[in-house]
């Protein structure tokens, strides 16, 4: 777009940007190659790292899920008094 906000025609997007494609493909031992050197560089969790995460996940579902049962159950009696089903 231009700066009065009319579109500009015939414009090559990814030339704009600077982001052109790559013309060459890398092989499939390359391309492994390249992804062990990205995975060495992945700072990894210790194992009492993934045990306190793991609580944590635990202790939030325990929470929302007794939430959300409360709640079902406040409105349920809620809409059954509204409607004088007991």
């Amino acid at each position: 777009m231009s700066a009065d906000g009319a579109p500009i025609a015939n414009r090559d997007r990814r030339a704009a940007a600077g982001n052109a494609p790559d013309t060459e493909r890398a092989g499939p031992r390359q391309f492994v190659g390249e992804v062990k050197g990205e995975l060495r560089k992945v700072v990894w969790p210790t194992k009492d790292e993934i045990v306190n995460y793991s609580i944590v996940v635990f202790v939030t579902i325990v929470v929302l899920t007794a939430l959300i049962a409360g709640l079902d159950y406040l409105t349920g009696e809620g809409v059954l008094r509204l409607f004088d089903v007991n």
